[in-house]
């Protein structure tokens, strides 16, 4: 069945422009722009955009549907997951499938595989932890690239659970050098950090504010500079997921400033909570409990910065949550047992739209690093990430002008607080359209599991 959609008189907003235009989709393809007015489309649908923005779908390049962590699972399936997304306005996310210690890449991927299959309400791809490094998971790697999972992440944190050493770090960065893949690093240095939780909780240091004091900003910075001298020595590119201190952009930025491949990601957590929200009484702190930590508020100028002027390019959201009650609460009286991970997959666009609104980046600058630049640095460009003829069309209406209060009450994520609990947001998604199909109809869900497909991934479109 072909089926015509045209949305009219909108202000269409990409990461390079921003046109007044008619936007024509034909069997869930952006297929043509035009002039407001100018052609007289016939559709099956209309939809009326005068006063309101035209965006592509969001694109969230980190988030952890069902991760298994610390005793529990992340609240979110890759339904209510999925679902909660599209109510955000995001019509992509890029999922990490966990390879285990013992096991082989491949059981992993299968294993995300199957979560994922028939219950998204948008579109997905993985990513692959690799946590066992070792010459069968080397050849994989390989294998994985060829079919569309092209991004591997390592971690310097966590030891005996997700950690790789130097020569583990440096023997998949030579691999993914030679075939495309990108390495994501999760930079902490975790050994140096577990003494320190050791030496917190011997001193009777146990609330939740001590996770942030114990996992230093320096530590981040360090594993951010050995990350990015280990990937120059094995001539690879480099993402660092959730840059969250200042010092970690600086090393950033030097690299950068050298012409090297090395890309940061941010997350609105760090932009707008910080360690006052880790240090809230009754342990209510524990909510705000991931890692990296949330941190002083000075930093959050810096990481601003970083993204005005491109040091980082990304801003995903780490989506992994536990709820308070019967989650987080495991960690009462130990911080190092409170599940590391906030919500916040449904919060991103409106929370950079206010950023917009706060005058800290501009509206292209909101749609490239939203939209554009994750499409674009995971492989999937322009199919993804753009309004534009031949893209799928993962289009969002939104109200520029409507004002919402973010509340637990209010919001589709499994979970039973919000990080931004009372938060006054300026704009807010009106109508989103997943491959040129209705999910959210004018605040009404619309959408359903199983609509959503995986999206295979060529290599990152994104090096110089």
């Amino acid at each position: 069945m072909s089926s015509r959609t045209v949305i009219r008189g909108g202000l269409v907003i990409t990461a390079s422009d921003e046109i007044h235009a008619d936007v024509l989709i034909e069997d869930g393809r952006i297929a043509a722009l035009a002039v407001p007015g100018a052609q007289n489309w016939t559709a099956d649908r209309t939809i009326e955009a005068t006063g309101k923005y035209v965006i592509p779908g969001g694109v969230d390049a980190h988030t952890h549907m069902e991760l298994p962590f610390g005793g529990t699972f992340a609240s979110d399936t890759f339904e209510t997951g999925t679902r909660a997304a599209a109510w955000g306005g995001t019509t992509t996310i890029v999922d990490f499938a966990v390879q285990s210690v013992g096991h082989s890449l491949r059981e992993g991927l299968d294993a995300w595989h199957a979560k994922a299959e028939g219950n998204c309400a948008v579109d997905y791809g993985f990513h692959m932890i690799v946590s066992d490094v070792n010459q069968e998971t080397l050849k994989e790697m390989d294998l994985l690239v060829e079919e569309g999972v092209t991004s591997f992440k390592q971690f310097m944190a966590y030891p005996g659970v997700f950690y790789s050493d130097d020569g583990q770090i440096l023997r998949a960065m030579q691999r993914s050098a030679e075939n495309g893949g990108l390495i994501m690093m999760h930079a902490e240095n975790g050994i140096a950090i577990d003494v320190l939780v050791e030496q917190a909780l011997a001193r009777g240091e146990t609330d939740p504010r001590y996770h942030g004091e114990v996992r230093k900003a320096l530590l981040e910075a360090e594993a951010t500079h050995r990350a990015i001298k280990l990937a120059q020595v094995a001539g690879a590119p480099l993402y660092v997921v959730h840059v969250s201190a200042m010092e970690a952009v600086a090393e950033l930025a030097r690299a950068r400033d050298e012409g090297l491949n090395v890309f940061g990601e941010t997350c609105p957590q760090y932009l707008f909570l910080s360690t006052d929200n880790l240090a809230e009484p009754d342990f209510e702190g524990a909510k705000y409990v991931c890692s990296t930590p949330l941190r002083p508020r000075e930093h959050q100028a810096k990481l601003w910065q970083g993204l005005r002027t491109n040091d980082l390019q990304v801003v995903s959201t780490d989506h992994c949550p536990f709820c308070f009650v019967g989650q987080k609460e495991l960690g009462r009286g130990d911080f190092s047992k409170i599940p590391n991970g906030l919500p916040g997959v449904e919060n991103r666009m409106d929370l950079l739209h206010q950023a917009v609104v706060d005058g800290h980046i501009s509206r292209r600058r909101w749609i490239e690093i939203a939209c554009a630049t994750p499409a674009r640095m995971f492989g999937m460009y322009p199919k993804k990430g753009t309004i534009a003829p031949g893209a799928d069309a993962d289009v969002v209406i939104y109200d520029p002008h409507a004002e919402q209060i973010v509340s637990a009450e209010t919001h589709h994520m499994n979970v039973d607080y919000s990080a931004y609990e009372g938060k006054r947001l300026t704009g807010r998604v009106e109508t989103v359209l997943s491959r040129g199909e209705l999910v959210i109809t004018e605040r009404e869900y619309t959408g359903r599991a199983g609509h959503g497909t995986y999206t295979p991934r060529s290599t990152c479109q994104y090096l110089n």
